[in-house]
């Protein structure tokens, strides 16, 4: 196959790019950050359900390019993990980094430990109808200790780090998010959804096509596994979410465990629709001086909740056959340590050849279908237990 043809069927294997990497220059003005725990994140829509983002963090002012694509199920090519990976790679790592910033501050060992996150989403309804409603169930941490660590000191370490998570706010808290729309380069109101200011991050292509890896050795950030060992409800449907009629539960897992090096690397196991397996790296806390070597949980979760969004148009615009060409949002999330959370602000830029009336309704479905907008205008819980790490990875049950 030609390398045009690969490029425009496969984008992000065709681009010669990592599929996630740190960009050479800092962001330009309209892509940073605001204060410290504000991420930015712009992202546009490539071939098929791939997706790529420009992330830009407040906390460390550096700017990551991170992608996203969905396997069979959702006539993905499987080239980079799925949304919802993202938040739960985000939400894992923001604990485990909260055990071990705890431990370091009452002067404790660093724990040997391995974080084992379940979440749990739905979608049912009609999308022809209007009544297919995304949701959010509640999570399920296991906190395995390894030999010579004590069980009854983890526990309220846990407890703390899960109460402090700026991510896990935002399951604790119903807070519903704020949107923008322009359709065709002209504003429309967003009624009765709650409205925010579009910020005017620019989008182009330009801004895309020149962010380049700093260096070599990105690579390494993500790598493709094999498919996710079959569980009981795991559910192979070629296409099977592209079907106007739902009712399933959605399952991604994360297991979180410390490097030498200080990182932490994340498992991600995609249990129903079943996919596929990937590995991220996560820097939770960079070293004094050195800077970030990795996306940090703010920068993933964010990517989450915007690649989630974004995927939900597509699908739409699919099952109802509007011709939607394109999709981009600008995107402001907000996680302030020990202050409450602001609601998630997206400017959405579609261009179609639908009516303004449609981008308006696709825009409504876009929000009632995203599981991630689902959790964070609903109340979750974190359900956690504490188990060693010689009773093996828990069962991946619903």
């Amino acid at each position: 196959m030609a390398l045009a043809q690969i490029r425009n069927r496969n984008p992000l294997e065709g681009s010669g790019k990592p599929v996630f990497f740190r960009a050479a220059e800092s962001a330009p003005a309209g892509l940073r950050a605001g204060a410290e725990g504000s991420v930015r994140v712009v992202a546009r829509t490539l071939e098929g359900m791939q997706k790529e983002a420009l992330v830009a963090s407040g906390k460390t002012g550096m700017l990551w390019r991170l992608a996203s694509d969905e396997g069979a199920y959702l006539a993905g090519l499987d080239a980079a993990p799925c949304p919802l990976a993202f938040f739960t790679v985000g939400l894992v790592a923001s604990l485990h980094g909260g055990v071990l910033a705890l431990a370091h501050q009452r002067r404790l060992p660093a724990p040997d430990l391995r974080l084992v996150l379940d979440s749990y989403y739905t979608m049912r309804g009609s999308a022809l109808d209007g009544t297919m409603v995304g949701g959010a169930r509640d999570a399920r941490l296991v906190v395995q200790t390894g030999t010579g660590t004590d069980e009854a000191l983890i526990r309220p370490l846990a407890q703390e780090a899960v109460l402090a998570s700026p991510i896990a706010r935002l399951l604790h808290r119903a807070l519903p998010s704020r949107f923008a729309l322009q359709h065709n380069g002209h504003a429309l109101s967003v009624d009765p959804l709650p409205a925010c200011t579009d910020a005017g991050t620019p989008g182009e292509d330009l801004l895309f096509d020149q962010a380049n890896p700093q260096g070599n050795g990105w690579s390494n950030l993500l790598e493709r596994g094999m498919l996710t060992p079959r569980a009981e409800h795991s559910v192979t449907a070629a296409g099977g979410s592209l079907a106007a009629q739902q009712d399933r539960v959605l399952h991604v897992r994360g297991v979180s465990i410390l490097r030498p090096d200080g990182l932490l690397e994340v498992q991600q196991y995609l249990y129903n629709p079943h996919g596929t397996m990937f590995r991220f790296v996560c820097d939770p806390a960079p070293l004094a001086g050195a800077g970030p070597r990795a996306p940090g949980p703010f920068v993933y979760a964010s990517a989450g909740i915007a690649f989630c969004f974004m995927t939900q148009f597509g699908r739409y615009a699919s099952i109802r056959k509007l011709p939607l060409e394109d999709c981009r949002i600008v995107q402001d999330t907000h996680f302030a340590p020990g202050s409450a959370p602001l609601p998630v602000d997206t400017a959405v830029r579609l261009r179609s050849g639908s009516s303004d009336a449609e981008a308006q309704q696709m825009l409504a479905m876009a929000e009632q279908t995203c599981f991630l907008h689902a959790l964070c205008k609903s109340v979750q819980k974190i359900r956690m237990t504490v188990q060693t790490q010689s009773q093996g990875l828990p069962p991946a049950t619903l």
